[in-house]
């Protein structure tokens, strides 16, 4: 069985393998990107409505389970039981289609957040209780109705929590959304590189959720640590082709009940294509799961209780996670935009009119503005994990065009609010390294987190892979939001040579691979 490190290393982009592919995609038989079941039941489980009128920068910035209330509105109130117009607002704007347009004649769907290729491979099933105007049940979530299909009537919420191991968020909450891959759909054209896509793309969908729900004062996380074959028995999966990997708890204060038996339920899936086996993708997931909620309790306590227990210095620094604060090299100090006077577009807003940037003026932009999508998106992503901005990965950024900021290869210091210069950078070079796509380096900022995988899998295992992967995912997904909440900014995730671009941020970075890359600046 293979190994985290193992499969990061067999599935980097090299300028060789480039040059070599002879791999061409099957037009034919591309899949769709929805899931169609043959026989079970679709209904509405309520009306898409605004969400919060909550600024998306405000929204992205929350690090903890726990909203900030002051910057929803929401001081001093309890938000009103959970409803199925706010379940299906949740999921619309997490993964629904909010955009149609026309390309070639045709008429192609967008969804709510990006994906790789878009070709959408990540499903949202709902473990509900009792809510307003919904039975308790488990239900998979339509993209393109707003409808859901019903798996099972009940309230099996109990099943995650034992799960979990207990895991408060989950076995407090009113609805637990688990995010899923269909690896088919991602693999017809990415193939083995799809298990760390399926992060990625589950990351920026989980971005949305989490801002919507935060938006509306309730309490929401990123639970990553959870047995997975209770998982896959409930939603009725078969974990060859289709795997979760990730809960998010909505809501609190509603106790779930025990764990009633779970029947095994085999729904018919109609397919379109013929699906092409990349058992490496298969295998890479196989070997992080966890296999009882007792095993998911013992890997949470493997992560800090909390900052105050030595693992971190006093710079951010993690030794074991060898992730890096700052250094001897030039500082930047940065000075974000104040929640006040910034920008105010509202989360439902911003999520529909993000887009995926195809092309960048070289124009500049403020050094304000870089430093407030800096600050509000790469404040902490809430986990089971890790409390508040706490986690495993460290942010370098190639500064092309800000104002103020000479251009040059930079750490980013969340916890300092500055950057460091560690070298220089041109834009060729920017876009060299992002696998020759020059219109990177057409951007003002490139971003890169990046992990020290070895690190990371010796402390945590072969799970603490998935946890670095989807939270650069999920900061990627609000790299975007908070860019496009700006009305003249724009940006995109990217690939890239994940040696070329170790070599370029070395020797800071030499311990590290990059996680994801995201471009952001002016649109042309």
């Amino acid at each position: 069985m293979v190994d985290a490190r193992e499969y990061h290393e067999r599935t980097k982009h090299t300028p060789r393998q480039f040059r070599e592919m002879e791999f061409e995609l099957n037009f034919d038989n591309q899949p769709r990107p929805t899931k169609v079941y043959a026989d079970l039941p679709r209904r509405s489980l309520g009306d898409v409505v605004d969400p919060p009128e909550t600024p998306a920068l405000s929204a992205v910035a929350t690090s903890t389970a726990e909203p900030d209330v002051a910057s929803t509105g929401a001081a001093g109130t309890s938000p009103e039981p959970i409803s199925g117009d706010d379940l299906t607002t949740c999921c619309h704007y997490a993964n629904g289609v909010t955009k149609t347009l026309e390309r070639g004649g045709e008429p192609v769907a967008f969804r709510a957040a990006s994906c790789t290729g878009k070709l959408y491979h990540v499903d949202c099933y709902a473990v509900c209780g009792d809510l307003e105007g919904v039975d308790p049940g488990v239900y998979q979530y339509d993209p393109g109705s707003d409808a859901f299909h019903v798996l099972r009537e009940g309230d099996y919420r109990g099943v995650l929590a034992e799960a979990t191991g207990g895991q408060t968020g989950v076995a407090e909450a009113p609805v637990t959304v688990v995010a899923t891959s269909t690896w088919w759909r991602n693999a017809w054209k990415y193939r083995n590189r799809t298990y760390r896509h399926a992060f990625w793309d589950s990351g920026t969908v989980i971005a949305n959720l989490l801002a919507v729900a935060h938006a509306g004062g309730r309490r929401t996380e990123v639970v990553a640590g959870f047995a997975d074959a209770p998982v896959v028995d409930l939603l009725g999966l078969d974990p060859e082709d289709e795997g979760p990997l990730a809960l998010v708890p909505v809501g609190a204060d509603d106790p779930a009940p025990d764990p009633p038996g779970v029947d095994p339920i085999d729904p018919e899936v109609t397919l379109d294509s013929d699906p092409v086996d990349y058992p490496l993708v298969h295998d890479a997931w196989d070997q992080s799961t966890l296999p009882d909620g007792a095993a998911a309790v013992e890997w949470r306590g493997r992560f800090p209780a909390d900052e105050g227990d030595g693992a971190d210095d006093a710079d951010g620094a993690d030794e074991a996670l060898a992730t890096h604060g700052p250094g001897s090299g030039e500082r930047v100090e940065l000075d974000p935009v104040d929640a006040g006077t910034a920008s105010a577009r509202p989360v439902g807003n911003t999520v529909e009119r993000r887009g995926s940037s195809r092309e960048y003026a070289h124009e500049s932009i403020s050094d304000r503005l870089f430093a407030t999508v800096l600050d509000r998106a790469l404040a902490g992503v809430p986990t089971d994990c890790f409390d508040g901005g706490d986690g495993v990965l460290d942010y370098y950024c190639l500064v092309h065009a800000v104002d103020g900021i000479e251009s040059g290869a930079y750490q980013y210091h969340p916890e300092a609010d500055c950057l460091e210069r560690l070298g220089d950078t041109d834009r060729e070079t920017a876009g060299h390294l992002a696998a020759g796509q020059s219109v990177v380096g057409d951007a003002a900022v490139n971003v890169y987190a990046m992990a020290d995988v070895d690190a990371v899998v010796e402390r945590f295992g072969n799970r603490g892979y998935r946890l670095a992967q989807l939270q650069a995912g999920v900061e990627l997904g609000r790299l975007y939001l908070a860019t496009y909440a700006h009305r003249r900014l724009g940006g995109r995730g990217f690939t890239f040579f994940d040696d070329l671009v170790t070599d370029h941020l070395s020797p800071r970075a030499t311990n590290q691979t990059p996680m994801t890359l995201f471009a952001f600046g002016r649109p042309a």
